[in-house]
């Protein structure tokens, strides 16, 4: 079993910066490969960018070249930093585990980012 915890999201303003965390109840970044989602409201939910076991990562092109995920391995932390924020950005954001290995999946209970003038 993995817990995942969310935090960092808030209200911010067009055009400002949040970083969203992630803290994994244990080391799984070797075998799991770890993503942020989100859901606005009325919306599914679809994946804003994900980073592999072997450290590839891969965007939405909605978010390309204003988001960056990263992972610090010793902290089993994953992290998502979004620059130029946009009111479109505005949703529940949610980090999510997966093992292509195991099939097993793990989200967390999600953190509110609203973007507003």
């Amino acid at each position: 079993q993995v817990q995942l915890v969310e935090s960092g999201g808030g209200l911010v303003q067009p055009g400002e910066s949040l970083r969203l965390s992630c803290a994994a109840s244990r080391n799984i970044f070797s075998i799991y490969a770890m993503g942020w989602y989100r859901q606005a409201p009325g919306k599914q939910r679809e994946l804003v960018a994900a980073i592999s076991s072997g450290g590839s990562t891969n965007y939405a092109d909605s978010v390309k070249g204003r988001f960056t995920i990263s992972r610090d391995n010793a902290k089993n932390m994953v992290y998502l930093r979004m620059d130029s924020l946009k009111p479109e950005d505005t949703a529940v954001y949610y980090c999510n585990a997966h093992s292509s290995i195991t099939g097993n999946m793990y989200w967390g209970q999600g953190t509110q980012v609203t973007v507003s003038s």
